[in-house]
């Protein structure tokens, strides 16, 4: 069997300063990625840049944005600055890029299928945000019977308030994917397995 590297959404909206999901450290967090993209590279391991996309009429967003029943400001609109990679993040000749309009990167993306063609069955999950797009992903990983590696600081998410800081939701999201859904662990320690 096969692992993959799943890069979710390290796109400019988290990495450009002033941007209401700026997100602190990213530059360790990237850093860590193509650390990664490395070692994947170098097993043949199945590499996947997922990129979070939507119409600007917001069409294709479902609940996205009108969780509390209210809708909201589209965000990660196609054509948009916001939307493309961060220039940093190492791009790997022959891995896949997807497109998703959800949370998870299974949603609408035929990933799974993917994945089962090419006889995956265990997932690294990197990117941003951590308590979003990278735990949902994370968690359906698991229901659909992937083993997954959850690497944490290859993950980054900006604060959710003054006393919700990045590094208190990473530490609680850690805990709860540890529990039963993913092994937690660092870059380091991730590539000395």
């Amino acid at each position: 069997m096969r692992a993959a590297l799943l890069l979710i959404d390290v796109q400019k909206i988290y990495t450009t300063a002033g941007s209401p999901l700026f997100v602190e450290g990213n530059d360790v967090a990237i850093a860590n990625m193509n650390r990664l993209i490395d070692h994947a590279a170098s097993r043949s391991d199945f590499i996947v840049y997922v990129k979070h996309v939507h119409k600007k009429d917001g069409s294709d967003a479902g609940r996205m944005f009108d969780f509390t029943g209210q809708p909201g400001e589209i965000s990660f609109v196609e054509g948009t600055a916001d939307v493309d990679l961060d220039p940093r993040l190492k791009l790997q000749k022959g891995a896949l890029t997807i497109t998703k309009g959800r949370y998870s990167a299974f949603v609408g993306t035929g990933l799974d299928e993917t994945f089962k063609r090419e006889k995956v069955n265990r997932i690294a999950v990197t990117g941003f945000m951590t308590n979003y797009c990278c735990e949902t992903t994370a968690r359906q990983g698991h229901d659909l019977d992937y083993y997954v590696d959850f690497i944490m600081d290859a993950t980054g998410c900006p604060d959710a308030s003054a006393e919700i800081r990045q590094p208190l939701i990473k530490s609680v999201t850690g805990a709860v994917l540890a529990g039963g859904f993913a092994c937690v662990m660092s870059t380091g320690d991730y590539l000395a397995k």
